[in-house]
């Protein structure tokens, strides 16, 4: 399996780590770094998951997030989308304990819709997998690393921290790129400044532009809500 070698910033003491120790890093310092909530907010806490999400096959795009456990499956899903993967309104699913768990497009497959409360079918320490896309699939996989009682504004993803762009560089001067090409990205190249991809020999038709996500070069994908 491919390892990631990106970097994400702590959002409370401003450190970097990788992906296999940022998880871990993250419960730590929170503690030390956010103060106790107010008692008067204590009627608005609940039950909040960490989780750490990355590319199964790209390991460098990675991030963790904290959703409230009475969010369901689609609330996640959508998220996803936003951030990571929407292009073309495709279906998608949630792997979870060997049941499917599918988007409202997918109903007619024998799986369960994604009206599920998270809290029925997560857990910490589960690990389980997410679907975009039946033809030009983008996999992804989720770690349920901890839960914890929190402030829950309805049913908001927060991002904790999220991989720093991986730096790809044009093939052909060396300057950064700025597009891939749909073709050639299969075998590890196509990566071309704007000048550049004008001469390239597949046509300017074939290029998406570089982006940070592991759905980076296929179908339509044009990045994300956060680029």
């Amino acid at each position: 399996m491919a390892r990631s070698t990106t970097r994400g910033t702590c959002p409370f003491c401003g450190r970097q780590f990788g992906k296999a120790t940022i998880s871990r890093h993250l419960e730590s310092c929170r503690k030390k770094q956010t103060p106790e909530e107010p008692r008067a907010l204590k009627s608005q806490t609940g039950k909040l998951f960490h989780l750490q999400v990355w590319g199964s096959y790209n390991p460098d795009y990675w991030m963790n997030i904290e959703i409230p456990a009475a969010a369901k499956l689609a609330d996640l899903d959508n998220f996803l989308r936003d951030v990571w993967l929407e292009c073309c309104g495709h279906m998608s699913q949630f792997t979870i304990d060997g049941q499917d768990y599918v988007s409202s497009a997918a109903r007619e497959l024998d799986a369960r819709s994604m009206n599920y409360v998270l809290s029925r079918v997560l857990s910490p320490g589960m690990t389980f997998s997410h679907e975009y896309d039946f033809g030009t699939t983008t996999s992804l996989t989720l770690k349920v690393v901890a839960e914890r009682e929190g402030k829950v504004e309805n049913k908001h993803v927060s991002v904790l921290v999220r991989n720093e762009p991986p730096t790809f560089v044009c093939e052909v001067c060396g300057k950064p790129a700025t597009n891939v090409c749909v073709q050639c990205i299969w075998e590890g190249e196509g990566f071309l400044c704007d000048e550049c991809a004008k001469e390239h020999e597949c046509g300017e038709e074939m290029f998406l532009p570089v982006v940070n996500s592991p759905r980076m070069g296929t179908c339509g994908y044009t990045g994300g809500a956060w680029g």
